[in-house]
């Protein structure tokens, strides 16, 4: 719910012929997700002992998002990281947390996703306040929203030093209500007005996602993954072929990658963006007005 486009169930696999086939096939899907775990498990044992040479007062590392909510699809997930420092980076400290991440993606696939906003402990209680953090390939200030705290505060998963209750200050019902429904108005509804977003892929996952989940989090203060969202969507009357779209992408086989150079939008695209944006400007609106001013979440 916190992502933002940067400018610019997993599919049935049907009944086996034989059970030994089957058997075999359980034991590749094992191994297959064993090999995956483990390179991401590698990449962020790497970008932790790079930063505990960096930083010396580093007191905590935190994983949100898929990673930490049990949704995590390698290669395709964001790595979502929160690092907490003693003090603010020193203008040496932030060009070589630079050089860190540079070089880690130069030497691993998964790093290109590995997205971290460092917060110095004094600093942690205005969500408001802009934080260094590395994103999108490159270092940035952006703030650490009330949803990604409500996250670390429910499901965060601790990868070293003290957790997020012992140095995150709680986000209230209040906070995390006004900044969704902030969100959605401001940020997500304006989108709608260019037609050239939605025939990316990116916007329309984030965009049909985001309004599932913030519906949910609106309607009884609780957060959904991704997957969970997808049958969200369902119910909220987004186009069947829309979902099925975004449920292949996230869970389905990987795409070949796009042809090189310019490229006309495909007709495909087109109708997809087109049933995305006829659905997504009604559904906002309608969660906005349902939910906006008497959310369970602010009356809590």
């Amino acid at each position: 719910m916190t992502s933002r486009p940067a400018p610019a169930p997993p599919p049935d696999r049907g009944t086996p012929a034989r059970p030994s086939t089957d058997r075999t096939t359980a034991d590749q899907a094992t191994a297959d997700r064993t090999t995956a775990d483990r390179a991401t498990a590698d990449l962020l044992d790497r970008f932790l002992a790079g930063l505990r040479t960096r930083l010396p007062l580093l007191r905590a590392l935190w994983a949100h998002g898929s990673l930490a909510g049990g949704d995590y699809q390698q290669g395709r997930s964001d790595l979502d990281l929160i690092a907490i420092v003693d003090r603010p980076c020193t203008p040496d400290e932030e060009r070589q947390l630079g050089e860190l991440h540079e070089t880690l993606d130069r030497t691993d696939p998964l790093a290109a996703k590995l997205h971290c906003s460092y917060l110095a402990a004094d600093e942690t209680a205005d969500p408001d306040r802009l934080h260094l953090t590395w994103a999108h390939r490159e270092l940035m200030r952006r703030t650490v929203t009330p949803v990604t705290r409500r996250e670390l505060h429910t499901f965060g998963r601790v990868l070293h030093g003290d957790t997020p209750a012992a140095l995150l200050p709680p986000v209230t019902d209040a906070q995390l209500t006004a900044y969704i429904c902030t969100d959605l108005r401001d940020y997500w509804r304006p989108a709608l007005e260019d037609p050239e977003l939605w025939l990316q892929d990116i916007w329309v996952d984030l965009g049909l996602l985001i309004l599932a989940r913030a519906t949910v989090t609106l309607r009884d203060g609780t957060l959904i993954s991704k997957g969970e969202a997808l049958a969200v969507l369902g119910e909220l009357g987004a186009p069947d072929e829309v979902i099925a779209d975004i449920r292949n992408r996230r869970y389905g086989p990987a795409a070949p990658p796009p042809p090189s150079g310019p490229a006309r939008p495909s007709d495909r695209l087109t109708r997809r963006a087109d049933l995305t944006r006829a659905f997504l400007g009604p559904a906002l609106d309608r969660t906005l007005a349902t939910y906006g001013h008497h959310s369970p979440a602010l009356e809590g």
